[in-house]
């Protein structure tokens, strides 16, 4: 056996009342304290970040396609379909669907209330999954029907207002050429997502009713929604996509289209990796505490060591490999309280959010085996560099001096 690792293993099995034993133990508990909070920051601002991108994404996709228009209302200029080549676009690596959709600003009016919406039109072949997954009563409208479809959804919070519910009329009003024309809707189904702004805002409904009050025909749409695969390829895809259109169209990204949310979304970023720093440091500082430690109470055993001829380094080895074994203890006992901990929260949701401020009823967590690994690897690294700094005190020690040491 390897003789610096064979001592090391003695001086951390030491039987019998020692000074550092209840400092070993606060020097795991802090390191598994460090870690378990850096995989937590990490798991949440990835899962938190999903989440919002997710919601986002489902009401107006990743990428829209729409007219150069200086005009930044819900009623621009329309496109034509055939400047677009849909076909063209859902063959680019990375998209998953193209949808064409308009939006007509309009007033839902009740008895007692009146309330500003949007209806967003989309065709049947729209793709409700994010929708379906947000549905709480009632069903998804029905598109294929022949003449324009009658139904429509709303939201929670739209619904709560105005007294709504699955299966009533809804009469929304438009402005045309400075009059107001109604139109009759059924309520099919009631979404809630979360997002405040923007639940409070969308109906949505058939994209046909939108072309016949702005008396457009059936080529002509408001824009062209492009979603993809994975989030990461959002500006890539889009570069592709505005080389592929018409230079009468212009390629936006959600980021773009919602800066105010994905650069709140960013700052979190920040605030994460200054967790993950002062952890780090904490971890640091619990090995150099124990280390010294160790090397305080072993001062005689240093000296009578030295006096037998071992070296210095091979000595210094003998302290790291005890202090490496303690920092090894402590991240095991830090991943298995993380993951658990996360385990927990993605499985039931038990910590709670105010929904209307955070866009999300519960804390959201997310984290992958890269990342686990790279926390866990740099984690190790600090401790292995903390290591080094007091382990430099062996080569002062005087065996002379140090069999002396009480």
């Amino acid at each position: 056996m390897n003789f610096e690792y064979f001592i090391s293993r003695r001086i951390r099995s030491k039987k019998g009342v020692s000074f550092s034993r209840p400092i070993i133990k606060v020097s795991i508990a802090g390191i598994s304290l460090g870690l378990t909070v850096m995989l937590i920051s990490v798991a949440i601002l990835q899962g938190f970040q999903k989440q919002v991108r997710d919601k986002v994404a489902g009401f107006g996709a990743h990428i829209q396609v729409t007219a150069f228009d200086s005009n930044n209302s819900f009623e621009p200029s329309p496109i034509h379909l055939q400047d677009v080549s849909i076909e063209e676009i859902a063959g680019i690596p990375g998209v998953a669907g193209v949808h064409p959709f308009c939006l007509k600003a309009g007033i839902i009016k009740t008895e007692e209330e009146i309330h500003g919406v949007v209806l967003k039109g989309v065709e049947s072949t729209y793709d409700w999954s994010f929708f379906s997954e947000k549905l709480v009563s009632g069903h998804l409208p029905d598109l294929s029907t022949d003449a324009p479809s009658g139904d429509v959804l709303i939201s929670s919070r739209i619904a709560r207002l105005l007294g709504f519910a699955p299966g009533d009329d809804l009469r929304m009003y438009f402005i045309i050429d400075n009059t107001a024309r109604g139109r009759k809707f059924r309520i099919s189904g009631i979404y809630d997502t979360g997002l405040g702004e923007f639940d409070e805002m969308y109906v949505f409904g058939d994209s046909r009713h939108i072309q016949r009050l702005n008396q457009w025909d059936s080529s002509m749409v408001l824009g062209v929604e492009v979603r993809l695969n994975h989030f990461s390829d959002i500006e890539k895809v889009s570069d592709q996509i505005y080389n592929t259109v018409s230079y009468k169209l212009n390629t936006q990204t959600i980021k773009q289209l919602y800066p105010q949310i994905f650069d709140w979304i960013e700052i979190q970023d920040i605030n994460v990796f200054i967790i993950l720093v002062l952890m780090a440091l904490v971890s640091g500082i619990s090995v150099i505490s124990t280390l010294l430690i160790l090397i305080l109470e072993h001062t005689r055993d240093i000296g009578l060591l030295k006096a037998l001829g071992a070296e210095t380094g091979s000595i210094r080895k003998i302290f790291i490999y005890a202090t490496g074994y303690i920092a090894g203890y402590g991240l095991l006992w830090g991943n298995v309280a993380a993951l658990g901990l996360i385990y927990l929260q993605y499985k039931t949701g038990f910590i709670p959010l105010p929904e209307e401020s955070y866009f999300v009823s519960s804390v959201p967590v997310t984290i992958g085996l890269p990342e686990i690994l790279i926390i866990n690897i740099a984690t190790l690294a600090v401790c292995v560099l903390m290591m080094l700094i007091p382990s430099l005190v062996i080569r002062f020690i005087v065996p002379v001096k140090a069999l002396r040491f009480e």
